[in-house]
């Protein structure tokens, strides 16, 4: 079970609960931290809704053979992730009620999701679009590279 920080986060995105939902259970996810975009607006014919999502994945220290001043062999220790982003998109494109994201490149992945919402009582409805955006951040509690 990972951190889950929602304190910037207002509640707004029955998708980004979702999100959560898959995400914060799954061991390699180290810390998830949820917050409200200055993007999201809202006017008479629709609601745009705008989330970012930060996941930090755990690390395991590995000691790798090398050579100290080309000549001299010793090991290093060196901090691997257990999980990357592609990684966590395969999961999320494996759940169901999640799918592949819409946009995804080295260090972001994009969800946007639509709905039309019929309000109840002769009311005009509105458009509900909501966009996830999922950042890979480093582990703040360690330094990132080699120690020794």
């Amino acid at each position: 079970m990972s951190d889950v920080e929602t304190t910037e986060w207002s509640g707004e995105g029955a998708f980004t609960q979702t999100l959560i939902d898959v995400i914060a259970p799954l061991a390699d996810v180290a810390f998830l931290r949820v917050e409200d975009a200055p993007a999201t607006r809202v006017d008479v014919g629709y609601q745009f809704i705008s989330n970012e999502l930060y996941v930090a994945f755990r690390s395991e220290t590995v000691q790798m053979p090398t050579n100290r001043f080309g000549f001299w062999p010793t090991t290093v220790r060196v901090q691997q992730k257990q999980m990357s982003l592609d990684g966590l998109a395969g999961v999320l494109t494996a759940a169901d009620e999640v799918g592949e994201p819409d946009y995804g490149d080295n260090g972001m992945m994009q969800y946007l999701r639509t709905e039309r919402v019929v309000q109840p009582y002769q009311t005009r409805g509105y458009k509900l679009v909501e966009m996830v955006r999922i950042y890979e951040v480093a582990d703040l509690a360690s330094p990132v590279g080699v120690t020794r």
